[in-house]
């Protein structure tokens, strides 16, 4: 009897330790993040947007780690311009917000968090923008080339602009 109700006990306590856990974290969790196609339909729409303005770009959309998805560049964007909009996409991704309102942070004098800049693949400058989906952070994009950080930045918006339909769920 004693091994009856031992066995009805632990089979018991086996069977519902989600209950004994409920109020435990997760093990895991789920993300979503954009597929290659639309991070290259963000990059394309970016680069349009420059075109259009006579400006010659690279563009880069990274997953929401940072990682590269896609990087693109115009003939005659310098070499200088690939690692800017790739450290413009990976910043924005690190700090979940545009690029020009961490820079802005980051460099007001007396700041506090003024060392990150110094950290490597950081670029400090407006362009570069998170890509957003239902309240969560799915990629992230830079644009470099344009004349000056709001020009990156106007190309960047279209392509967010131009992907948000894609990206409602």
């Amino acid at each position: 009897m004693k091994h009856t109700m031992l066995a009805v006990a632990l089979t018991g306590m086996l069977a519902g330790g989600g209950l004994a856990r409920a109020d435990a974290p997760a093990a895991t969790w789920t993300q979503k993040v954009i597929t290659p196609e639309l991070a290259l339909k963000a990059a394309q729409a970016a680069r349009a947007e420059c075109a259009r303005r006579g400006w010659q770009v690279a563009v880069a959309v990274t997953d929401p780690s940072g990682l590269p998805l896609v990087v693109l560049r115009d003939r005659y964007a310098g070499w200088h311009t690939l690692a800017a909009a790739e450290g413009k996409a990976r910043t924005a991704a690190s700090w979940r917000q545009p690029t020009g309102q961490v820079a802005a942070r980051v460099n007001r004098p007396g700041s506090a968090e003024q060392g990150i800049r110094n950290l490597p693949g950081v670029v400090m400058i407006g362009g570069g923008l998170p890509i957003e989906a239902a309240g969560q952070m799915v990629g992230a994009l830079g644009v470099s080339g344009a004349p000056g950080a709001d020009n990156d930045e106007i190309c960047a918006k279209a392509a967010v602009q131009a992907v948000s339909g894609d990206l409602d769920f």
